[in-house]
């Protein structure tokens, strides 16, 4: 099931499943068929409602695909699936080929950092650099959405708490990244995260860790790799992160980049106004999102 938050002909942000090429209103559905619509208002009221939550969204979407309430897909503005996970937390050099480009040892154990929520955008809404010299620098990355409450959970038992995977652009200033020697504020930018286009709940992605995963700017492809390549993969993050912080429903990890990213080239290569950056994850969709420059005060 691929999940989406949208606007139609209404401002308010509303709950859809995706089914061909139109958006079932949830909620809507749920009212139509006599059903309490409580949990279908966003996709965090769904995470939290649980099993019995995401059981209903996809009765209510299969029953609904050949009818209404639904919109055509086209028609709609796609917002971000999640829009204020309480924690984005990002895993930094989990690739091989990254750690070879960059000329370092793969680390020993999960090196971890933090997006803002603030950072959250649409899959098609600007980047918006905040500065003219920031070295602005694109990430292609897999990213998983947590399910239910996970605190000291095994490798093993991990997947349990999977709900789905997003597309993210972990959208990094590298100026502020390296001048900073931690990752916080040149990660937190507003519009540097970029996920989406919607939700794709794990039941259709029988293995995580065999997606193809590629970015490009302005049609030129930058990164090409699989998620084969990673170092770490979803259960021993779950893992070693749960160890110390508590992971809820609507909680995003990132899990990293793959080798291809601006800074590392000779010469570097930085995001400018008017670029366009596409990061596709196969099964999961692609991001389009346009480069500007902030309005003015």
């Amino acid at each position: 099931m691929r999940l989406v938050q949208f606007q139609g002909n209404h401002r308010d942000a509303r709950l859809g499943a995706i089914a061909g090429d139109r958006v079932i209103d949830l909620a809507a559905a749920a009212r139509n068929a006599g059903q309490e619509d409580t949990l279908l208002q966003s996709t965090l009221s769904l995470l939290n409602g649980g099993d019995p939550a995401l059981a209903l969204a996809r009765k209510l979407a299969q029953e609904s695909s050949s009818g209404a309430p639904s919109l055509p897909l086209s028609s709609v503005r796609l917002l971000s699936p999640i829009a204020r996970p309480t924690k984005i937390v990002a895993i930094g050099l989990n690739y091989c080929d990254h750690c070879a480009e960059l000329g370092i040892d793969p680390p020993k154990v999960p090196v971890i950092f933090a997006k803002f929520p603030n950072s959250i955008t649409g899959p098609y809404d600007p980047i918006v650099l905040p500065g003219a010299d920031i070295q602005g620098d694109y990430e292609a990355e897999l990213a998983v959405v947590i399910g239910r409450n996970a605190k000291r959970t095994s490798a093993r038992d991990a997947m349990d708490c999977v709900a789905g995977y997003l597309v993210l652009n972990d959208v990094s200033a590298r100026k502020w990244q390296f001048a900073d020697q931690q990752w916080v504020r040149g990660k937190s930018c507003d519009t540097f995260c970029p996920i989406g286009p919607w939700l794709t709940t794990k039941d259709d992605i029988p293995d995580p860790h065999a997606l193809h995963i590629a970015a490009r700017v302005n049609g030129q492809t930058r990164q090409d790799s699989n998620t084969s390549n990673l170092i770490f993969g979803v259960p021993e993050l779950i893992e070693f992160i749960t160890e110390s912080i508590t992971l809820e429903p609507g909680d995003i990890i990132a899990t990293g980049t793959p080798f291809g990213v601006g800074f590392s080239r000779k010469p570097p290569i930085f995001l400018q106004p008017g670029d366009v950056v596409e990061i596709e994850i196969e099964r999961l969709g692609t991001l389009k999102n346009p480069v500007s420059r902030p309005t003015a005060r």
